[in-house]
């Protein structure tokens, strides 16, 4: 009896033990990925933002404090709406969305007979109004 309660106490504790190494290597993970996503930022951005818009270079702790910024403003960065946007009134809207679209195309089958007939004309009254109006 008292062997089968010491392999249960060992049990438990080797089961307690191979968890709490489980959790610590997660949190060491997680905290890498950060340091990782947060290096990847701030080389992403010194490699294009002072190029193409002639902003500033950022340090490792100023990339890290956009990202943390942005998070708060604009949520998480998986994508992901809030639940309470359910899948029926996401469909509704692209329904909606998509008859109106095909609505305004289905227009457009005229539009080479219109700008032949009375758009270059039209145009060139435009421009010349807008041209008075500078005047």
């Amino acid at each position: 009896m008292k062997e089968y309660v010491e392999h249960q106490v060992k049990s438990k504790v080797e089961t307690f033990f191979k968890g709490f190494v489980k959790v610590i290597v997660m949190i060491l993970a997680a905290i890498v990925f950060l340091l990782l996503l947060g290096y990847g930022f701030m080389w992403l951005w010194n490699w294009l933002m002072p190029e193409v818009f002639g902003l500033p270079m950022l340090s490792y702790w100023k990339a890290v404090g956009i990202l943390f910024m942005a998070k708060l403003l604009f949520g998480n960065f998986t994508g992901e709406h809030h639940k309470r946007h359910s899948k029926k009134s996401r469909r509704k809207s692209k329904n909606g969305m998509r008859s109106h679209c095909q609505n305004d195309f289905s227009k457009w089958e005229y539009y080479d007979e219109f700008w032949n007939t009375e758009g270059k004309s039209a145009f060139e009254a435009f421009v010349e109004r807008q041209q008075n109006i500078k005047e």
